[in-house]
């Protein structure tokens, strides 16, 4: 696996930074974020004490199912499947299809790092 960079920044700046890539007029740097967020706020969410914990879990379980996840983990199969439809809009996570309609979720990276200018950068720069 890899390592994901994510970073902070307001949604008008990365609605822009989408508008500049689609239109062609900005390619996306080596090394720069891969994965946005507004605040550290919604990165704390994702990214609590116990959705690491089950990222640990399913990375080295890789379960089946969502109702093998949950009997693993002991959360509500309808909890597990919120918490991990938010974490694949986020591309942590992606849920595989499986046989008889089931879904897999594998986990997309072994590490997370958190890219964040303490000061923002100046226009001018």
């Amino acid at each position: 696996m890899t390592t994901l960079r994510i970073g902070i920044s307001s949604y008008d700046e990365m609605k822009a930074r989408s508008i500049a890539i689609a239109k062609g007029e900005y390619r996306r740097k080596r090394g720069e974020p891969k994965v946005w967020f507004t605040s550290i706020e919604s990165v704390a969410k994702v990214l609590s004490d116990r959705n690491r914990a089950l990222l640990e879990l399913i990375a080295k379980t890789e379960p089946g199912s969502l109702t093998e996840l949950a009997a693993l983990s002991g959360r509500a199969k309808p909890n597990l499947s919120r918490t991990l439809k938010t974490m694949e809009r986020h591309g942590l996570v992606r849920l595989k299809k499986g046989v008889g309609g089931s879904v897999a979720p594998r986990v997309l990276y072994s590490d997370i790092v958190l890219d964040m200018p303490v000061i923002a950068e100046k226009a001018d720069r």
